[in-house]
């Protein structure tokens, strides 16, 4: 949304044109707020939230850049029509795809060491 209202430096121009550094960096100062006031969900000390956060939304949009590059390889714009004009359901989860399994392995590993 960031990058919508104030978005004017593309950042990956020739995979996915709209996106933007204003709208990234957004993305990522939003999640890491978002990721601080939700740590009561997690056992993460404020610390590691304030470092975990921004580093999912990094891993985010390189999951949803990385999925534009495959789809502009093989000429698809949406990989379905289940959500007219969003992309289809792959487009809605493919930042979930690289960003869940580190998350939990991240907050499996800090709850069995306690810190």
């Amino acid at each position: 949304m960031t990058g919508s209202y104030f978005g004017k430096n593309k950042i990956l121009e020739e995979i996915s044109p709209n996106k933007t550094w204003e709208g990234f960096i957004g993305g990522v100062l939003s999640t890491t707020v978002i990721g601080y006031f939700m740590g009561f969900l997690t056992p993460l000390s404020s610390l590691h939230l304030i470092i975990i956060s921004p580093s999912i939304a990094i891993l985010g949009f390189m999951g949803d850049a990385i999925l534009s590059a495959v789809k502009r390889d093989f000429g698809v714009k949406d990989m379905s029509n289940a959500i007219p004009g969003h992309g289809g359901i792959l487009d809605r989860v493919d930042s979930l795809s690289t960003t869940a399994s580190p998350f939990f392995h991240i907050v499996y590993f800090l709850s069995l060491i306690h810190i």
